[in-house]
């Protein structure tokens, strides 16, 4: 969300950032709302003094016995025009909220311009691409080789885009969540947290889900919505609350299951797990100070990253283009995962993590503040999140580039403690 007085003071320049994601010119409209309404509360405000001033005047008449109509009449006369006052300002304050909660965040100068993944700028390559002496197969036809991912299954009980997984890949995705928790945990400093998976609609406008992505959501009938993301509970756990400058970094990390209605992607990635409609990720979340953001997001990004060398994965980095960059994001740092079983065996490369600064935008929705010791002066925190990592995605990483000839797959070395094999083989 944006801040009026910023707008008031700087429109001109919050239409030319607005531009870059190819929005129209709103600043004039929100500057003329805000005014109308400053004018209304001046209004207000006089005639709220002035009904208190003569009502104190009118019992002083009465306590010296004297004449107070005139006074009675003026406080009715005030009684009936404030209501309207203050339904008109109600009226302009939900129109310039309705402006603001509808716009995107700024996005940050290194953002390159562009219109869509085509342009995203390639910071780095890491690893090597896997070959092999067959074409690769696809993580579909390796899991249903294996007998253990049956999307016929998930169909019949929930509709396209599920999937049940038994067996060795059950295992393999609690194993991929396991280690990602471990080594966030254990050794960058996130504290694992479990939250709910079902949240009100306040929380999901506090991150930017709401208003705008409602129809990639799934709703309840008492108005609760299942999570996209743990990004959602994670960053509102400081909602409405000043947290201390001596707490922050906060970095919090989860693995919870995930509900994505897609219906903006209707007809991409319907095949396997790419795209469905529940998955399971371990998320990243950071609140810290203004000051500490930017270096938040490399290290989030450094964090992700080592999961993909742990497991021998090869994989890029890319820095998103204004027209690719989320709702919420100032910049966002993609990290997208070689599978060599896409496009008929030639390979690709897909997201599997999208690490994203949000500066103040998500804390000026939740009313997050931070304030340093001492001081009465608030300022709202920096809240940062990323995908380390979407574990359906990794899974379908480890099938394709370990697969063999034969049908198994061997696994990367960190995973033989958890899967207490090193290889995936059919089912008998």
């Amino acid at each position: 969300m944006h801040d009026i007085k910023a707008i008031r003071e700087n429109p001109e320049q919050f239409d030319k950032a607005a531009q870059r994601r190819g929005l129209d010119p709103v600043a004039g409209q929100i500057v003329a709302l805000d005014k109308e309404r400053r004018e209304i509360q001046t209004n207000l405000q006089a005639k709220l003094s002035r009904r208190n001033e003569a009502s104190r005047e009118i019992g002083q008449k009465k306590a010296a016995g004297e004449d107070a109509d005139t006074l009675l009449a003026e406080v009715a006369a005030l009684k009936e025009a404030i209501p309207a006052l203050e339904a008109q300002e109600a009226e302009l304050s939900q129109a310039i909220n309705t402006h603001l909660i509808s716009i995107p965040n700024i996005l940050d100068d290194i953002v390159p311009d562009g219109e869509d993944e085509d342009e995203n700028e390639l910071l780095r390559s890491v690893g090597e691409k896997p070959s092999f002496s067959f074409t690769p197969r696809d993580h579909v036809d390796i899991g249903e080789g294996l007998g253990q991912m049956d999307f016929a299954a998930g169909a019949k009980l929930s509709g396209a885009r599920f999937v049940v997984l038994q067996g060795q890949l059950a295992r393999l995705e609690r194993a991929l969540a396991a280690f990602m928790l471990d080594v966030h945990t254990k050794e960058h400093g996130y504290l694992e947290t479990l939250p709910p998976a079902l949240v009100r609609t306040q929380t999901m406008t506090g991150t930017g889900q709401l208003p705008k992505f409602a129809d990639d959501l799934f709703h309840t009938t008492d108005d609760r919505w299942l999570i996209p993301t743990a990004e959602v509970p994670l960053t509102n756990i400081v909602a409405d609350s000043i947290v201390p400058r001596d707490a922050l970094p906060m970095r919090l990390t989860a693995f919870t299951p995930c509900f994505r209605a897609e219906a903006g992607s209707a007809g991409r990635d319907t095949r396997g797990l790419i795209r469905q409609h529940q998955f399971s990720k371990v998320e990243l979340v950071t609140l810290t100070t203004p000051e500490e953001s930017e270096a938040e997001l490399a290290r989030m990004a450094a964090c992700a990253e080592t999961i993909l060398q742990r497991l021998g994965l090869a994989y890029r980095v890319l820095r998103l283009c204004s027209g690719d960059t989320g709702f919420s994001a100032q910049q966002t740092l993609d990290i997208e995962v070689w599978l060599p079983g896409q496009d008929e065996g030639k390979g690709m490369y897909r997201e599997i993590s999208s690490c994203s600064n949000c500066g103040p935008f998500q804390a000026r929705r939740m009313k997050a503040r931070t304030r340093k010791d001492g001081e009465k002066e608030t300022e709202f925190l920096h809240t940062l999140n990323g995908s380390a990592l979407a574990v359906g995605r990794c899974m379908i990483a480890v099938l394709e580039n370990g697969q063999q000839e034969d049908g198994s797959v061997l696994l990367p070395e960190v995973l033989h403690n958890y899967m207490g094999c090193d290889r995936l083989v059919a089912s008998a």
